[in-house]
């Protein structure tokens, strides 16, 4: 089943139909006991919404933050060796993919997400930057994950490889994030062999296309949630993006009315459009 917030709602899709949820409250909805359970529930009980087509679709997101977890993938380690080998830190992230604890950190709140359809930025004071796709995580309160959904951690590959310190000020900043169009409410963990896809539209071309599996991942779903709950509570939840292995090259940067698509299927497509951010 799929889950969807609108500007008017939430709704749960199932085979094709959907249904509008009577929880109005989107932080008690993803933290019920059983999620999938009262979505069931509410297919079971309902009757299809004649009206899910009209609505605009916003970002998953309530009061949950937004983490990411970096050097998941071999092709991410290698690029981010090479973006900070100037810097003196281009062994920092070999030694990352090989440690046994992995990377963590902090990505957005709620209010830095951009939806489906919405704008992304890149920042002004940046000259190189690109999205991450990435498989998202939602997980409950007690650490569970109960759902998937499809992410863009955007980052300036510039600033983080200046040094390895400015990691928040490439990653953290408004809109710099952005999730949708769903969550696949889900506790079953997706096939390896699930491919995540992106392409970048400039002009009404493609100027990138790009794709990888999960089965790339050095790292599961599982071992990443449970070193962000071992000293972290999240009344609330949170979602955790579980890093990228697509990145394009590095004579590539994005630019202001770049269209991003990100494909994760069963999950589908998340689409944004590239602005340019405040001035510096």
């Amino acid at each position: 089943m799929k889950l969807y917030r609108t500007s008017n709602g939430s709704f749960v899709e199932d085979g094709g139909r959907y249904f509008r949820i009577p929880e109005a409250n989107w932080d008690a909805l993803v933290t019920h006991s059983d999620l999938r359970g009262y979505l069931q529930s509410v297919v079971d009980g309902g009757m299809p919404a004649p009206d899910f087509a009209a609505q605009k679709l916003e970002a998953p997101i309530g009061n949950q933050e937004v983490w990411a977890a970096g050097v998941t993938y071999y092709r991410s380690r290698s690029a981010r060796m090479a973006e900070a080998k100037d810097a003196g830190g281009g062994d920092f992230y070999d030694r990352v993919y090989t440690a046994e604890r992995p990377e963590l950190f902090f990505k957005a709140t709620a209010s830095r997400v951009a939806g489906p359809g919405n704008e992304v930025r890149i920042r002004s004071d940046a000259r190189w930057s690109v999205p991450e796709p990435e498989l998202t995580l939602l997980i409950n309160p007690r650490g569970q994950i109960i759902g998937y959904t499809a992410g863009n951690d955007m980052s300036s590959r510039d600033i983080e490889g200046e040094n390895p310190l400015y990691l928040p000020q490439a990653k953290v900043y408004d809109r710099s994030c952005a999730l949708g169009p769903c969550v696949l409410v889900s506790s079953d963990p997706l096939p390896a062999i699930t491919p995540i896809r992106v392409e970048i539209e400039r002009g009404g071309s493609a100027v990138f296309l790009g794709a990888t599996t999960l089965a790339e991942m050095k790292r599961t779903p599982v071992e990443l949630a449970g070193y962000l709950f071992r000293e972290n509570t999240f009344p609330s939840g949170t979602f955790l993006m579980t890093g990228t292995g697509v990145v394009p090259p590095d004579e590539f940067t994005l630019a202001a009315g770049d269209k991003i698509r990100i494909t994760i299927e069963p999950i589908g497509t998340l689409e944004n459009t590239v602005v340019q951010g405040k001035t510096a």
